[in-house]
């Protein structure tokens, strides 16, 4: 029997009035793998009685052929819906559930305890109060116990219950519990966390999961449904600063003009003053319209369209907020970032960041140091492997307006995606912004690049060669080169072993060192092309982002992408500096097209074939296009 049906229906309407102004907890179910996280959720809700009963006889049918045992109901299975989870027995994706009881309002998120899912665990926990933190008590303390209270921390919680499950499984011995308990919170207490409650249970049969077990009489303690009814909840935060990220600009006919979005904090009300974040436009607020009528004042967690007095310049991206108190913004600033993604986070590549409102190309310029989840001590690194934290400094290409995340987990959190997959790689909690952000500056100068090019008669282009190493890229732009200046034309070229005797001497090969090479040669390519000149870029370049990268730097049309197609198998014969002998014999480490990856232009301006035509007729090629491209613009 549910909890709705033991309401008498005369008093429906009393108890859904109750029902309406109850507290709502957040909490999540986080732990390393079969910690029994699922059935700590379903032993809940069906000891509850929260669950009706036709889900409890499907139950039964599952649970007779696919249960754990094939006897008892697989409690696991009201949480694990998937097709995948119910066949390998794990979580996968994040299961919520909703359920209410006498005293509260519970939303839980059930998380998987995989490591390959962790970036579920960072969904579900983004929004929770509470973590209920499950450990083996056969097992202990594991890694991706330290790593989900590390990120449980991270993410804002401040309330823990310490489930030490399965204790039938140790004869209900207090002294395991006791050292388990101990040494949480031993590890725990620089996480800063309010509380932590230990509570020994056994999911599978019930014990302390909503009632006192009489298999330990040692434990004096509430048990888990008591203590999530009565953990205290941090107030509503109505005295935070108004924020509202604008989400839509709404204009039903010519008289009317919303702002609409869900205040991120504090509170607004009619006749209030506002200001839109970036661009310091002020205005106060004529109206506050929802969708069941207008309001005098709301609150945080309310969707609302907000009309103003005046006719601002503010559109998705934008925030409104209180004039007394704004957030900051910049296109510099410090986070901690939890890398999700199979390919590491490298220093110098480009992603795309967005906020709750916000998209914005941005490149990490420094990752500072890697969080070690055993120690929690700072570690010196170059990357961030997939479900590693660390801490970084953050460019964007445009100011973005934001909070600290300990102050407004709203406006202080954001995503990475990769430009290519459009995949999420990366989460980021926002520290602070960097004070170069406001110390430096672009200088103004009265002669422009159109000045500059007009002096030279050219427009101004950076031609980008890219192919394996042999595939004649240099070769090719030296022959250009002089056909270019033959007719009078200013032009650089840059070459990629010229450039790593000096400007980038310091890089290696590796992968992140090669993000880092490219970064540098775009930067100044594109210095180049603002002093009128067309610049020749020979590089191999083996990375698509990379070069997607480069391209976003130049005006439009100004960056031309130049594929020199050699096979390997002909770099390999021309073989011009004898590297692929010794690549191929394995002295050399992170040889592209060897032992490290090429990807290809997948749409180049040019694509050259070097088997077929000697340098000079293709160096005649690009000149033909150049006269071609000079004309259509």
């Amino acid at each position: 029997m549910s909890y709705l049906q033991s309401v008498p229906p005369h008093d429906l309407a009393v108890h859904l009035a109750d029902h309406d102004g109850k507290a709502v907890l957040r909490f999540i179910t986080c732990g390393s793998v079969d910690d029994g996280k699922s059935t700590l959720i379903g032993r809940l809700l069906v000891d509850a009685k929260l669950v009706f009963e036709d889900q409890l006889a499907n139950l039964g049918r599952v649970g007779s052929s696919g249960g754990a045992n094939g006897q008892e109901v697989d409690l696991a299975l009201l949480l694990d819906g998937l097709e995948a989870e119910r066949e390998q027995g794990i979580t996968i994706d994040v299961a919520y559930r909703y359920f209410a009881t006498a005293k509260r309002k519970f939303i839980v998120a059930d998380t998987p305890g995989h490591e390959e899912y962790t970036r579920n665990m960072v969904t579900g926990a983004s929004t929770a109060d509470l973590a209920v933190i499950l450990i083996d008590s056969r097992q202990g303390i594991l890694q991706q116990t330290r790593r989900h209270s590390y990120i449980a921390s991270l993410l804002g919680i401040r309330h823990v219950v310490l489930a030490v499950n399965k204790i039938d499984l140790v004869e209900f011995r207090q002294s395991v519990f006791d050292e388990i308990a101990r040494d949480y919170e031993a590890f725990a207490k620089t996480l800063g966390f309010v509380g932590i409650q230990p509570i020994p249970i056994s999911a599978r049969f019930g014990d302390n999961v909503i009632s006192p077990s009489q298999n330990m009489p040692w434990y004096e303690g509430p048990p888990l449904l008591d203590y999530l009814e009565t953990v205290p909840l941090d107030p509503p935060e109505a005295e935070r600063p108004f924020r509202l990220p604008v989400q839509l600009v709404t204009r039903p006919n010519a008289d009317f003009r919303g702002y609409a979005g869900q205040i991120a904090s504090g509170r607004i009300s009619a006749g209030d003053p506002l200001v839109v974040a970036k661009s310091g436009q002020r205005s106060t607020v004529k109206a506050i319209v929802t969708f069941d009528g207008n309001l005098a004042t709301a609150v945080e967690g309310e969707p609302v369209t907000l009309v103003l007095a005046d006719d601002v310049d503010a559109s998705r991206g934008d925030m409104l907020v209180a004039p007394a108190s704004r957030p900051f913004v910049a296109d510099q600033f410090q986070a901690h970032v939890i890398w999700f993604d199979a390919n590491p986070l490298l220093p110098g590549r480009s992603y795309i960041l967005r906020t709750e409102t916000d998209s914005v190309g941005a490149t990490v310029t420094a990752l500072k140091h890697q969080v070690n989840i055993n120690s929690f001590g700072r570690e010196a690194a170059k990357s961030l492997q997939m479900n590693e934290v660390g801490v970084c400094n953050i460019s964007t290409q445009a100011p973005i307006a934001f909070d600290a995340y300990k102050d407004n987990r709203a406006t202080g959190n954001f995503i990475f995606v990769d430009r290519a997959s459009n995949a999420t790689v990366g989460a980021g909690m926002i520290d602070f912004p960097l004070r170069r952000a406001d110390n430096v500056h672009w200088q103004a100068t009265d002669v422009n690049k159109g000045a500059r090019a007009a002096m030279k008669s050219q427009r101004p282009a950076v031609l980008w060669f890219t192919g394996l190493s042999g595939s004649g890229k240099s070769t090719i732009a030296n022959a250009l080169d002089r056909l270019l200046h033959a007719r009078g034309k200013h032009t650089y070229m840059l070459d990629g072993d010229n450039v790593r005797h000096g400007l980038n001497r310091d890089l290696g090969f590796t992968e992140a060192d090669r993000v880092e090479n490219i970064r540098r040669v775009a930067e100044v390519a594109k210095l180049m092309a603002d002093a009128g000149l067309i610049v020749l870029v020979s590089f191999i370049s083996p990375f698509r982002g990379e070069r997607r990268m480069a391209r976003e730097l130049m005006e439009e049309g100004e960056f031309i992408e130049i594929f020199v197609d050699t096979p390997l198998e002909e770099c390999a014969r021309r073989d011009p500096k004898g590297l692929y002998q010794k690549a191929l014999a394995g002295k050399i480490a992170n040889f592209t097209g060897v032992s490290s990856p090429y990807e290809a232009p997948e749409n180049p301006e040019l694509h050259l074939k070097t088997v077929e035509e000697d340098p000079v007729a293709l160096a005649l090629k690009i000149e033909a296009f150049l006269d071609r491209h000079r004309e259509d613009q």
